[in-house]
């Protein structure tokens, strides 16, 4: 009987442990905010051109990983289209960073227009994202930065357009 309450204390205990330790990660990493300096990548786009992150500096950037494997990052574009029409001329800018294969993107877009630069980062991307937050290597992963470079928000999961205003609207205030 006293070595089935210990080995339930001991699972209880290492549960705990490791609860707290991926917390604490978690939390640092989000805590986080990144100067723009930091935020120096560049990735090709459709025509196999590098595009530098640098390019949309002083903008409120809305980077998001993404494959079209996976379901619930197909479901959030349709949204981040919207909201890059709405919000464009106010300083935004969404960046679409597939971690997929220049084919399987370009036959995506074949079926769905999306209006804002799209980089195939491939598996490579897989470092980049967790560079930038993503711990636990989920997809769809976004980060929101900004004018002044710093990352404001991290996204594991999808992004609804209700948390992308949260997050946008007072910094379109704070100009």
């Amino acid at each position: 009987m006293n070595k089935k309450i210990i080995l339930i204390v001991t699972c209880v205990a290492v549960i705990a442990i490791a609860s707290g330790l991926f917390a604490r990660q978690y939390f640092a990493a989000v805590g986080d905010r990144q100067p723009a300096s930091q935020l120096n990548f560049s990735l090709p786009d459709l025509a196999d051109k590098p595009q530098s992150v640098t390019q949309w500096q002083g903008k409120i950037l809305i980077i998001n990983f993404w494959a079209t494997w996976c379901p619930p990052c197909l479901r959030e574009i349709p949204e981040f289209i919207k909201l890059q029409e709405e919000y464009k001329d106010k300083g935004l800018q969404f960046v679409g960073i597939a971690i997929d294969d220049k084919q399987a993107v370009e036959e995506y877009l074949k079926r769905i227009k999306i209006n804002y630069p799209v980089l195939i980062g491939g598996d490579g991307a897989t470092l980049l994202a967790q560079q930038l937050g993503n711990v636990i290597n989920t997809l769809p992963f976004t980060v929101i930065v900004n004018q002044q470079g710093q990352i404001v928000h991290h996204q594991l999961g999808e992004l609804t357009r209700e948390k992308v205003l949260e997050v946008i609207v007072p910094l379109l205030t704070a100009k």
